[in-house]
């Protein structure tokens, strides 16, 4: 429908000059037959009356003029029926004149006397002008804008026919292809065969499938994931359970190691206790995962270099005979508001990360932990002078089973201590990773969220004895 409008749309702009010529033609044609009628008196000063109005009637005009060496000359005359109505000069008529003068004639369908005047054919004589009516000449052109109408309707009904096969064929089943094939994968996701095939031949269709293709592949391999993580998740809260309960055995036969009087024995026991109990407090943090109860972290002040200095050292011990130096640039009275617990796990999880990394190079090298704040957040820094992040671990990083930076390695640690730090309200960067080495920024903000400040007053009508010494 819309291409049968446009083409007649289009037609209307053609018809209207087209009308004008076509009247243009009529006139000019009486004309040259008012000129070969009035060769006949000119060849014979006197005509028979018959043969006079034959003539004008062949003509179809009423009467003729020449103008021949600026002598006009009525050469061929019959009664006029009705005063001349308007006079039209063909000689120099410009477009919009014929044009108007063509619309005019086909809105009155009152039958005119008109004059025109034109140029006699092959220059015989300086004017001819002669008289006629107008009803024929309208009939004339009516019948030739049906025509044209006739003919400009069949144009569009094929070119309509065209353009509707040519679109179902490269736009409408493409369309309803993707369709049918969206409806056909969202049956089942995770079958890898629902997955379309680009097939189109218009290229923004094309795109479209490819985009389509490569959102499919992507959700069924997230589905897959979710599914194995779903059966992880199970298993892992089933060790984690039958461990804490290990652990438990372990802590109970700890706890007699306090009363032992041996030196070496008294300085392992409160690290091997502190060790069992992270241990513990694991398994039932991973527990009370799997249950989606992940609890909140506890705020309270933490002395930042005994923390560094406790990661550090059970670090360093884990080195073994590695070429690993570690540094802290801490200051000694540094305290920020985290949970203790929670932030160790980050820490470990960063320089174990880069003790892994350092021990497969050959030199060995260096673990920096530095600390600083300002009037807005707590900054600490874990670098090292390893070979850099892979690729994939770069683009990956904090995404879990797809970040993992050696072989063996799941890429949980990460995410782990992303999420740990974004339940602080902060953030974990990766501020530098190159052939020099790797460099994260833990950033933490000093001030409360606005939706936690009435907890904060809480906190500040009785604070805790390491917030309070925080304070000082």
């Amino acid at each position: 429908m819309l291409t049968i409008i446009f083409v007649m749309a289009a037609e209307i702009m053609i018809f209207v000059p087209s009308i004008a010529r076509f009247r243009e033609d009529f006139l000019l044609s009486r004309l040259e037959r008012a000129q070969i009628a009035s060769l006949a008196l000119l060849a014979n000063d006197s005509l028979d009356m018959n043969l006079e109005d034959e003539l004008l009637a062949n003509a179809d005009v009423y009467n003729v003029v020449l103008r021949r060496n600026e002598i006009r000359q009525l050469v061929l005359s019959s009664p006029i029926p009705e005063q001349i109505y308007a006079t039209y000069d063909l000689r120099d008529a410009s477009a919009y004149e014929l044009i108007r003068d063509a619309t005019a004639t086909l809105l009155d369908p009152t039958n005119r006397v008109i004059r025109v005047i034109g140029d006699p054919v092959k220059q015989a004589g300086l004017l001819i002008e002669v008289t006629l009516p107008t009803e024929p000449m309208r009939t004339a052109m009516v019948e030739y804008g049906v025509r044209i109408l006739m003919l400009s309707a069949a144009i569009s009904l094929f070119t309509a026919l065209l353009l509707f096969l040519a679109v179902r064929a490269l736009i409408v089943h493409p369309i309803k292809r993707v369709v049918g094939a969206m409806t056909h994968y969202a049956e089942a996701p995770e079958d890898a065969r629902r997955i379309i095939e680009p097939t189109a031949k218009v290229y923004e269709l094309r795109e479209a499938e490819i985009a389509l293709c490569s959102m499919q592949t992507d959700l069924t391999s997230s589905l897959r994931q979710k599914d194995r993580l779903a059966q992880l998740g199970g298993a892992v809260a089933k060790i984690s359970h039958d461990l804490r309960n290990i652990l438990t055995t372990a802590q109970l036969f700890s706890d007699r190691l306090e009363t032992s009087q041996d030196p070496a024995v008294i300085r392992s026991a409160p690290k091997l206790m502190n060790s069992i109990q992270r241990a513990v407090n694991l398994c039932e943090s991973t527990l009370a995962f799997g249950k989606a109860e992940e609890p909140s972290p506890t705020m309270s002040g933490v002395r930042v270099a005994e923390l560094v200095g406790d990661v550090i050292e059970g670090e360093r011990l884990s080195s073994g005979d590695a070429d690993i130096s570690f540094a802290e640039d801490v200051p000694a009275t540094m305290v920020m508001r985290a949970d203790a617990e929670q932030m160790h796990r980050v820490l470990s999880n960063l320089v174990r990360n880069a003790r892994q990394a350092l021990a497969t190079q050959p030199n060995g090298g260096e673990i920096s932990v530095a600390a600083r704040e300002d009037e807005t957040q707590w900054v600490l820094t874990v670098s090292d002078t390893g070979p850099g992040l892979p690729p994939k671990a770069r683009d990956h990083l904090f995404q879990p089973f797809q970040g993992g930076t050696r072989k063996g390695g799941f890429g949980l640690g990460l995410a782990i201590a992303a999420e740990l730090i974004r339940g602080h309200g902060g953030k974990l960067l990766l501020e530098r990773s190159d052939e020099t080495g790797t460099v994260f920024g833990i950033h933490l903000p000093k001030g409360f969220a606005t939706e936690a400040e009435p907890v904060a007053e809480a906190h500040n009508e009785q604070p805790s004895t390491d917030t309070a010494k925080a304070a000082e």
